[in-house]
């Protein structure tokens, strides 16, 4: 039997927010930021499908109000914390502690293969000019227009673990688009579920085109990729605690099936 999931990860659209569910995401929220743990069907941006097909969208409903901005934002299938700015003074203050570095975003991801101790990853992206997807990018050191990008994989892996994958903790000290997957694939591993950054990128061609299949589901094992913002700190900018969303129940419950041991991440 096929794994069930959301319709949005059958198909290039999204799925519209029940706003009666939305409630639940809510982390915090105070006169300046709403912080929500987003499922990872879902994406932040606006999109053409109306108001309730983004995060951004259904955040507008929620607050009755045009003027939020999104300080933190997520690819699609990321599940885990954004943070949305609800006026324009949290918003400048936030986006300027985040270029300056004072906000700092920590990531659970289950990556395929052995990884043990923990590995730094110091390596510029750019646009992959020999994908067949637009969007991809790739480390190169050679290109003036490449940025620095630094990436910090933690193994949580248990001594005894005998699993094909492993739980990692992943800190990103710069913020770039894909810039977790990319680093990833440039140490030998990816994410479990990747469709774009696993080593046959016509998977992510297939999936846009056609949707998720039995094919597409037996390779990849999971829909979406098992990568999660779990812990956001705002505390050196606002007075605000730390925020953390647990490992949301389709990556643990693929992880567990898997023998993999969660304890370490139970623990943080």
């Amino acid at each position: 039997m096929m794994m069930q999931f959301p319709k949005s990860l059958s198909g290039s659209e999204s799925p519209l927010v029940d706003m009666a569910e939305f409630p639940s995401w809510i982390v915090f929220e105070n006169e300046d930021l709403l912080v929500l743990d987003k499922p990872g069907w879902l994406v932040c941006h606006p999109s053409k499908n109306g108001p309730l097909s983004s995060l951004a969208g259904a955040a507008r409903e929620y607050l009755k109000t045009d003027s939020l901005h999104l300080v933190s934002r997520l690819d699609r299938e990321t599940s885990g914390l954004v943070a949305i700015a609800k006026n324009k003074r949290a918003a400048s203050i936030a986006q300027k502690a985040v270029e300056k570095r004072l906000v700092s975003k920590t990531y659970l991801a289950l990556l395929t293969g052995k990884l043990l101790g923990t590995v730094t990853v110091s390596q510029p992206l750019c646009g992959d000019e020999n994908s067949l997807v637009a969007v991809k990018d790739c480390c190169c050191m050679r290109k003036t227009s490449a940025k620095d990008a630094l990436t910090v994989f933690k193994s949580l892996r248990a001594e005894l673990d005998e699993s094909a994958y492993t739980l990692v903790r992943v800190r990103t000290p710069t913020g770039r688009k894909h810039q977790i997957r990319a680093h990833a694939q440039w140490i030998g591993h990816h994410i479990v579920g990747d469709k774009l950054y696993g080593g046959d990128e016509t998977l992510y061609l297939d999936f846009i085109n056609n949707g998720m299949s039995e094919r597409l589901l037996k390779i990849l094992k999971i829909p979406r990729q098992a990568l999660h913002a779990w812990r956001l700190d705002f505390s050196k900018i606002f007075d605000v605690p730390v925020f953390t969303a647990p490992l949301p129940g389709d990556i643990a419950g693929f992880a567990e099936a898997e023998g993999v041991d969660l304890s370490a991440a139970s623990a943080l």
